[in-house]
């Protein structure tokens, strides 16, 4: 699956769609993914939760063939739901289109950057791309979207 496959899927999304678990609405879910682009582009600045000597264990962990535990809880956001930014899921989902291409323009325009993932700390550009395409799929099953 790639990221063009998963925004198709996003439009089957529905805004009253109740989540098969956790507590996202639909639009926090689309909003999330969109401030998920934003981080790995230095469009929001996230500092790393994690312990320097646990990040090799931590990426192994993930980049495995294991899913996402499906009610964990990220320490850049905390327990509670993060206030919407857009006036829709619509708009929400056309600024998630934005930010891809614009992480995408971001890694040609700097192949050898890594930016700052709040647990797995510095990531290249296949590994954000790694990172993305399983956390879309995480929240895509989240709504019964993707197995």
């Amino acid at each position: 699956m790639n990221f063009a496959e998963m925004e198709k899927l996003l439009c089957q999304l529905t805004p009253d769609q109740k989540p098969l678990w956790g507590k996202m609405t639909a639009q926090h879910m689309v909003e999330h993914l969109y401030k998920t682009f934003q981080a790995s582009i230095n469009e929001i600045a996230l500092k790393n939760f994690s312990e320097e000597r646990k990040i090799p264990v931590l990426k192994r962990l993930f980049f495995g063939d294991r899913d996402l535990p499906k009610e964990f809880m990220n320490p850049a956001i905390g327990p509670d739901l993060l206030k919407l930014e857009f006036e829709d899921m619509s708009t929400a989902i056309k600024e998630l289109e934005n930010v891809l291409i614009r992480y995408e323009k971001f890694f040609e325009a700097n192949p050898s950057v890594k930016t700052i993932h709040p647990i797995f700390g510095q990531l290249d550009k296949s590994e954000w791309d790694s990172f993305h395409l399983k956390h879309f799929k995480h929240h895509l099953s989240q709504f019964g979207l993707s197995d």
